[in-house]
């Protein structure tokens, strides 16, 4: 079968549609990415994929802004159209965001069928605008809002897709952790970073009790902006730090944590239940819809996380959360073992085989999913601080 997967933007959308890309070449199918000039600019992605860029500017308020935004889908709709003239997909897949719009509606007016994954917990807008004719929605988690309920004889749950070796963390041991052993933080703000992290993170670690704070070894993600400045503060304090503006291998850097300290877009969300790893989670306000803390609401209820909203998010507030998390270790390999119950390590095999039955034009919920919860066997998952 051919498929063509449309994403761009941000990780958030490109990480999970890399995933399907990977899962589908397995399979012996072929794959073309459309995206837009940001998506193409991943590093570490899609490699072996045939890659088209295509114009998807965004639908702004202002008069002007509104036709150039039009202007550019439509370009984009008839350059997607003559790639299906060489390359007829049998599926178009979208991960939302504007980027994907041109892709979907250019197979839709063809008569090729269509599939939504919705990586956040909130449809969002794109998808939205899409899922009227889409065959199949597919969603990352088993309550989504604003989710119409007369789409729910095409809406499938099958998980946010990961990279394979993410997934594979979640099968190996958590890193040791005892009261002498390294702490190792890996705190990253996304594909786009977060200031707020590099402001917060360092001065709170430097709050922990010194019992605490001299086992720290810190990997951080930092916008260019901030990492001076954040070099700085860490050779101040003595903690050693690892600093970078993208994390181009994150499998190797999930493998050495303890403990995350991260935004809640849906692909970190994803990989920290796909791993088990405990976390700290401080959403973006500014999310569309405020996505980004109902993406965080399964790993907390599980007890695998805490969430800190921003306007609460201080250096004082954040050293006591880690400090009730960390100076326990059976705590913080509890709340490793909750944050993987909640994960869905296989969604990628379960969105291929979603996509294929389209193909195949069965019916999407003739796909039998669900929530298979995975806890490793070292330790009980109970007594967890909430």
């Amino acid at each position: 079968m051919n498929f063509v997967l449309a994403a761009g933007g941000t990780g958030g959308h490109m990480v999970p549609a890399h995933a399907l890309a990977a899962e589908l070449k397995k399979r012996g199918h072929g794959v073309l990415l459309i995206t837009d000039d940001r998506g193409a600019r991943f590093p570490g992605l899609f490699g072996g994929v045939p890659v088209h860029i295509l114009p998807a500017g965004r639908l702004r308020k202002s008069p002007l802004g509104l036709i150039r935004g039009v202007r550019s889908l439509l370009a984009g709709r008839r350059e997607a159209k003559a790639i299906y003239k060489d390359h007829r997909p049998d599926v178009v897949i979208g991960f939302g965001g504007y980027p994907a719009v041109p892709a979907l509606l250019a197979a839709t007016s063809t008569g090729i069928p269509t599939v939504l994954h919705e990586q956040n917990a909130v449809l969002g807008r794109a998808n939205r605008f899409l899922a009227g004719d889409a065959a199949a929605i597919a969603t990352a988690y088993t309550h989504v809002d604003r989710m119409k309920s007369r789409f729910g004889g095409k809406t499938v749950f099958v998980g946010n897709p990961v990279r394979e070796a993410i997934a594979k963390l979640g099968e190996a041991p958590f890193p040791p952790f005892d009261e002498y052993a390294p702490f190792r933080i890996l705190v990253t703000g996304g594909s786009q970073g977060a200031s707020v992290l590099s402001k917060v993170v360092p001065e709170g670690l430097g709050m922990l009790s010194p019992s605490l704070r001299h086992r720290l070894q810190v990997m951080q993600q930092c916008r260019p902006d901030d990492i001076d400045d954040v070099r700085v503060h860490y050779a101040k304090l003595g903690i050693p730090a690892e600093l970078m503006t993208y994390i181009e291998d994150m499998p190797a850097k999930l493998a050495e944590a303890h403990l995350v300290i991260a935004r809640s877009g849906a692909s970190t969300v994803a990989e920290l239940t796909a791993a088990g790893r405990p976390a700290i989670l401080i959403p973006y306000p500014e999310a569309t819809d405020d996505h980004q803390t109902a993406n965080a609401r399964d790993i907390t209820e599980a007890g695998g996380a805490r969430m800190i909203h921003q306007p609460l998010f201080t250096p004082k507030v954040l050293a006591k959360q880690i400090e009730v998390m960390a100076e326990d270790p059976q705590a913080l390999i509890n709340a490793a073992s909750r944050a993987l119950s909640v994960g869905k390590p296989h969604a990628a095999r379960d969105l291929a085989d979603l996509v294929e039955r389209i193909a195949d034009g069965l019916a999407p919920m003739e796909v039998g999913f669900g929530l298979t919860p995975r806890v490793r066997s070292e330790g009980p998952v109970n007594g967890v601080p909430a």
